[in-house]
């Protein structure tokens, strides 16, 4: 599997029991199913896209969560609400 022209979907915010930083993201990558195939992805760079197009946030992948191939990725910007369930860009 190429690491570059991935595509992963964001599934949710970094959560606490009372707070969430939406600046941190986690994304499940597609075809991925296992912690030491997501640990090649550290350090990607990651790119989100607003449906329509006028919005763009780079980010950069931290982490991987847990030990079925999620991810943490950390954002420039905050992500708005709209954005879970769609596709990031691995660049």
């Amino acid at each position: 599997m190429s690491l570059v022209g991935c595509v992963a979907y964001v599934v949710s915010y970094r959560r606490g029991s009372n707070s969430q930083n939406e600046k941190y993201v986690l994304l499940e990558i597609e075809g991925v199913r296992s912690d030491s195939e997501a640990a090649r992805f550290v350090g990607r760079k990651v790119l989100w896209k607003s449906p329509d197009g006028k919005l763009s946030v780079k980010g950069v992948i931290v982490r991987v969560h847990g030990c079925k191939g999620r991810v943490l990725a950390k954002f420039r910007k905050p992500l708005p609400g709209q954005a879970i369930g769609t596709q990031v860009a691995i660049v």
